[in-house]
């Protein structure tokens, strides 16, 4: 909740969530280490899309516990190299997916990956820190993944998000147990579950669904009435 998400800061995060906690007598990676892995992109996308993380990520079973309609708008916000956004993407059909990104260099990535698979209905957006530059009443659903404590002014990006979600449209949280877990960011930078909440009720929205499958994450669903 209390940094800007920049380039360098997802990086360093992105390397801190993918790599497991040490054991004893092991060294953690240091911020130099984790941000030499972003800067050499190629690196970092290999750690996004490491088929390890599927085992702990389950990228399948939440998609289908997400339900995605065909002809739907959904927006990945800090879509990285498009893990989320390009699966997204083949179950939406005439809808579109929004990969939204502060990095030029994974906005570039998923252009090229959804090229290629012939996903013309994904839309990479380069977006600013403080906006996903989302058009108004435009999105059905909005979607995170171990994204959200890096946005600086949660308050100002509820609101812009409000304002870009359709009437009845949901809010996806998904983000690491605030506790020692053998993959993840420290636990001083995680989100307890019920502070995200109580956050988000203070905006208006509603707790509507909550998953459990997940072995490290919370997975909740909101709804704004």
């Amino acid at each position: 909740m209390r940094h800007t998400v920049t380039t360098a800061s997802l990086g360093l995060f992105t390397a801190l969530v993918l790599s497991p906690i040490p054991a004893a007598g092991q060294t953690a990676p240091t911020a130099h280490e984790a941000h030499r892995l972003h800067t050499d992109v190629g690196a970092y996308i290999a750690a996004l899309d490491d088929p390890a993380r599927d085992a702990w990520q389950k990228p399948h079973e939440v998609i289908e516990a997400l339900g995605l309609k065909e002809g739907e708008r959904i927006a990945d916000i800090g879509a990285g190299s498009g893990y989320f956004a390009l699966r997204f993407a083949r179950h939406v059909g005439a809808g579109r997916v929004y990969a939204v990104d502060v990095s030029q260099d994974m906005v570039t990535h998923v252009q090229a990956q959804a090229k290629a698979a012939a996903l013309g209905n994904v839309q990479a957006i380069l977006a600013r820190p403080d906006d996903p530059l989302l058009p108004e009443a435009s999105i059905d659903r909005v979607f995170f993944c171990d994204v959200w404590h890096h946005v600086e002014n949660q308050d100002a990006y509820l609101d812009k998000l409000t304002k870009a979600l359709r009437p009845g449209g949901e809010l996806v949280m998904i983000d690491f147990q605030k506790r020692e877990l053998p993959v993840g960011p420290p636990v001083s930078m995680k989100i307890a579950r019920g502070d995200l909440v109580a956050q988000l009720e203070r905006h208006g929205f509603r707790l509507a669904r909550e998953h459990t499958f997940l072995p490290y994450h919370y997975f909740l669903v909101f709804t704004r009435p």
